[in-house]
Formats: C-alpha cells, sequence, structure tokens
C-alpha cells in the first residue's frame, strides 16, 4: 500500500511554478542544512546561493556546484542568465514555442489574401485553406490571434 505524503503547500506552490529543484537531497551546503529560510527545495535560491558562493566567497565552480546539486553546465547557464536578467534570470523558461511558429509571414500573407477577396470567411475555413495549401495544420484560434496581433501593429 502506497504511503500518501502529507500536503505540503510550498513544495505544491514550487512545482507549479517549475521552480522545485529536481534533487534537493543532494544540496550539501551548510546553509540549507537544518535552517528553515534556506530551502533546499527551492532552485532559485538554492542557484542565487551557489552563485553567490563562487563570486562572493570564491569557492571553486566545480565544488559549489556538486555542493548545490548541479552540474558545472547547469552552474554557467544560470551565471549567464543572472548576468543578463539578475534573479528573474534564475526563474525557469516558459516551455513551449517562443511564437506563432507555423504562421509565417507568408502563410499570415496568404491567410489576410484570403480576407481580401472573401471578407466573411471564418478561422475554420481559413485553418482548413492553410493546412490545403501549405501542409500546415493550424488551431483557428492561432489564426484569430495572429489576425488581431497584425491589426494592433497596423494601428
Amino acid at each position: 500500500m502506497a504511503r500518501s505524503r502529507q500536503p505540503d503547500p510550498k513544495h505544491d506552490e514550487l512545482e507549479r511554478r517549475g521552480t522545485l529543484h529536481p534533487h534537493p537531497e543532494h544540496v550539501a551546503d551548510l546553509l540549507f542544512q537544518g535552517d528553515a529560510f534556506f530551502d533546499a527545495r527551492d532552485a532559485v535560491q538554492v542557484k542565487y546561493e551557489m552563485l553567490r558562493r563562487v563570486q562572493v566567497d570564491g569557492r571553486p565552480v566545480a565544488r559549489a556546484a556538486a555542493d548545490f546539486g548541479f552540474s558545472r553546465p547547469s552552474f554557467y547557464k544560470a551565471q549567464a542568465a543572472f548576468g543578463q536578467a539578475g534573479l528573474p534570470g534564475l526563474l525557469p523558461a516558459r516551455p513551449g514555442p517562443r511564437r506563432a511558429h507555423k504562421l509565417s509571414a507568408r502563410v499570415m500573407d496568404f491567410v489576410e489574401q484570403e480576407l481580401v477577396a472573401e471578407p466573411r470567411l471564418g478561422a475554420r475555413e481559413l485553418a482548413r485553406r492553410v493546412r490545403e495549401q501549405f501542409d500546415v495544420v493550424v488551431h483557428p484560434r492561432s489564426i484569430e490571434r495572429a489576425l488581431a496581433r497584425r491589426q494592433k501593429k497596423t494601428r
């Protein structure tokens, strides 16, 4: 029979936000041993302290990374992100595409041409025509959003 864990709101929130340290049990730095303020489950806090150990305390990168449960490449990635964006740089990036990659300028030009020829076309029909013309499957709502963005830019 599986044991159910006690509800832990902080754990759940860290997990929801994507900031739960994947291996808190590997954090060996003394700050995170028994102090309620320093939480080894909080990846942002752990990364910040790892960077501080190197930058301020002069700890070697390999040792700091190991003490905080990260690899050396993870240290350098965190260092670059922190250098570029500060503390928000240590937050995980949003997963998924960064833009409407299926709706390229060429596809959107086609969509707009179709709308000029037939202004009453709906997004569902436009999606069907895009699939037919470019062999690209796109959701009708994505077309609506892309058209709204284009309209907003032309204002």
